[in-house]
């Protein structure tokens, strides 16, 4: 049986797992291509106009799984993975969104839905509705989640040893670390060190952010993201708030912010988000007020499918060689 799983969204978080998962049960993974022009189009094309392009993409790279003879398509409904916090609501309703918004796929998606305490979300009774359709028992299920669950792992420390997810992807599918490692020297020491801040779909898809890591390394600016912290360090600069966000990776990057603004090694944070995201509405503000309080310089940068890459190449470039002269002018 072959499996897809589309290149988007939370692919950037839990594709380890999902890989092992599907292969420890003997299915066949398959990805879909690495985002193009074409592939946001379809995505466009079949979602209504108001939605986020994070989500327009996830559709068009469910489409484009169809041209790869797949049995079924992978969509779980994330629900929580934190105590009395949420998954925003277009990801609670994906697998009702694709199902019976988008042609051709009805009957091809397999889902489950995805509760738990914290990131790990190997509970094998999150599966176990998928046992039937899989044509597995729920024994062999507990199996092949904790096989998943140590592939995570790995994966997971090899991203907050300060690896992008991408690059963790490729060791842990390799184990090959030590030709990644090298590969992500740069030629000669950092001059800055940004927070770069934003949900994974947004900051490791090289088409919908016009390749900015690449743009910050050729400048040779190193940077630091949410998901290469520790989630005791997230929650230590919110855990005193009176009110946070309902969202839970919302709260992640409002709390790599919020620390990073206090980093005395970080010259400039920037938060990339998607035109039209509600939560990041509000933590873009938050954002604002603690650059004013710490004197730390922000921008924001909001992209979307009309994005053009001069501009945000212009503003990175701009934002970098003020960075430089406050902190070497000054």
């Amino acid at each position: 049986m072959k499996i897809g799983i589309p290149r988007a969204l939370l692919y950037y978080y839990y594709f380890p797992f999902w890989k092992a998962f599907f292969e420890a049960l003997d299915m066949e993974v398959v990805v879909s291509e690495e985002t193009n022009k074409g592939i946001l189009n379809k995505g466009i094309k079949e979602s209504v106009s108001e939605i986020c392009v994070p989500i327009k993409l996830y559709i068009g790279h469910a489409i484009q799984l169809l041209n790869k003879e797949i049995d079924y398509i992978f969509v779980p409904r994330m629900v929580s993975i934190q105590s009395g916090e949420y998954f925003c609501p277009k990801f609670m309703g994906l697998p009702d969104m694709l199902r019976h918004g988008v042609k051709g796929l009805e009957g091809k998606i397999i889902t489950c839905q995805i509760k738990s305490d914290s990131d790990d979300i190997s509970a094998p009774e999150n599966y176990y509705p998928m046992a039937e359709v899989l044509g597995v028992t729920k024994e062999q299920i507990q199996v092949a989640a904790s096989v998943a669950r140590e592939q995570w792992i790995g994966f997971r420390m090899f991203n907050k040893s300060g690896f992008t997810a991408v690059e963790a992807m490729k060791m842990i599918q390799t184990n090959d670390s030590l030709e990644v490692l090298l590969n992500n020297q740069q030629s000669s020491k950092p001059v800055l060190r940004i927070g770069l801040i934003g949900y994974v779909y947004n900051i490791y898809d090289p088409f919908l952010n016009m390749n900015i890591i690449e743009k910050l390394r050729e400048l040779n600016v190193d940077f630091i993201t949410f998901d290469m912290l520790e989630e005791a360090q997230l929650q230590e600069k919110i855990k005193d708030m009176e009110k946070t966000l309902f969202w839970t990776f919302s709260n992640k990057l409002l709390g790599a912010g919020l620390r990073l603004f206090h980093e005395p090694t970080i010259d400039g944070i920037i938060h990339l988000t998607a035109f039209g995201c509600g939560p990041d509405s509000f933590m873009g503000k938050l954002f604002e007020f603690e650059s004013d309080q710490t004197g730390v310089p922000f921008m924001s940068i909001r992209v979307d499918e009309h994005t053009g890459e001069n501009h945000l190449q212009t503003r990175i470039e701009a934002f970098v060689d003020m960075l430089k002269r406050k902190k070497f002018i000054a």
